[in-house]
């Protein structure tokens, strides 16, 4: 593929690119910062009050502005150093609707991957969920923690399928660009699971769900809907089902129904302590997704570079 592929609006004469390596340092700078200064908005008087360690609270909190306060500084960067507009990492006008569209899908890819683990044996119901078990303070719970998600999937896709997808696939065209950005990505979710069974599943999981996302990216030609579809997958798989999100638990009421693994069932249908996403059910379903993606036909947009006509992403 040619170099000077431009993914979602064209590149301008003064338009500034951040070279690779000082792309992927800022990538962590503005994660560590934004987590910092939400970490120390914690020291205010009475907001720890409000936010108790351990709680749903606290994770709505961390993930509202943690990750929204490091979204906030890579878009400061893109706009004063690299002179460009938003409409470049790939939020483009009229994204509501592609937004929505991406919800559906998120919510779909999570049930299909809970049922068939459900159905093949690896989970037995625990609890009943929201409808039997209603209060004012449960369903504020799933609201505010449907807002962090937001922000939280968000800022992860910002950083990876807006940001670098697009400084790599400018640069080096889009194999680089979706190898790239699935290392990257790859390598940030690695520190959530310990060494064992989960690990490699769960990173083959990973570097799918990276690969997914970039075609679905690319073929959609803006970020709107993987932002959507990566808040709804976390979302639900959190406070759906009772289910563990990247090893994490939120100690919330579920919205459907309270799963937990079956014993003596194998780590590789659950994804055991990790949860479903160290299960090789999803590795089918993810792979499903890649050729979902990967088969959908262009946006069929030309995007320009300085000097000379980008190369059009030829329809599948």
């Amino acid at each position: 593929m040619k170099r000077g592929l431009e993914l979602y609006a064209n590149r301008e004469e003064h338009h500034r690119r951040t070279w690779t390596f000082p792309a992927i340092v800022l990538i962590l700078v503005f994660f560590i910062l934004g987590e910092l200064i939400a970490y120390s908005g914690l020291s205010i008087p009475g907001v720890r009050d409000i936010v108790p360690k351990g709680s749903w609270q606290s994770t709505a909190y961390q993930m509202f502005f943690g990750f929204g306060l490091g979204a906030l500084l890579c878009f400061a960067w893109v706009r004063f150093f690299e002179r460009r507009g938003l409409n470049t990492i790939g939020f483009s006008a009229g994204g509501m609707r592609l937004y929505g569209k991406g919800l559906l899908l998120g919510f779909g890819f999570i049930s299909a991957v809970v049922a068939s683990i459900y159905l093949l044996g690896g989970y037995q119901v625990e609890a009943t969920g929201i409808g039997q078990h209603f209060s004012l303070g449960a369903l504020m719970a799933l609201v505010f923690l449907f807002i962090g998600f937001m922000v939280q999937g968000a800022t992860e896709e910002i950083f990876m399928r807006g940001w670098l997808f697009q400084l790599l696939t400018s640069r080096y065209g889009i194999v680089v660009g979706i190898i790239g950005n699935m290392l990257m990505f790859s390598a940030l979710h690695a520190g959530n699971i310990t060494f064992s069974t989960e690990l490699l599943i769960g990173l083959f999981n990973i570097v799918l769900v990276a690969i997914m996302l970039s075609f679905y990216a690319l073929k959609e030609g803006t970020l709107w809907g993987v932002c959507a579809w990566h808040s709804a997958w976390n979302w639900l798989l959190g406070v759906g089902f009772g289910l563990e999100v990247s090893g994490q638990s939120l100690k919330v009421v579920p919205l459907f129904i309270d799963l937990k693994n079956t014993d003596n069932t194998p780590v590789w249908l659950n994804g055991g302590a990790f949860g479903p996403e160290a299960s090789v059910v999803t590795s089918v379903i993810l792979l499903i997704g890649i050729f979902y993606f990967g088969s959908r036909k262009s946006h069929g947009k030309v995007f320009s570079v300085p000097g000379e006509l980008a190369v059009d992403i030829k329809p599948a």
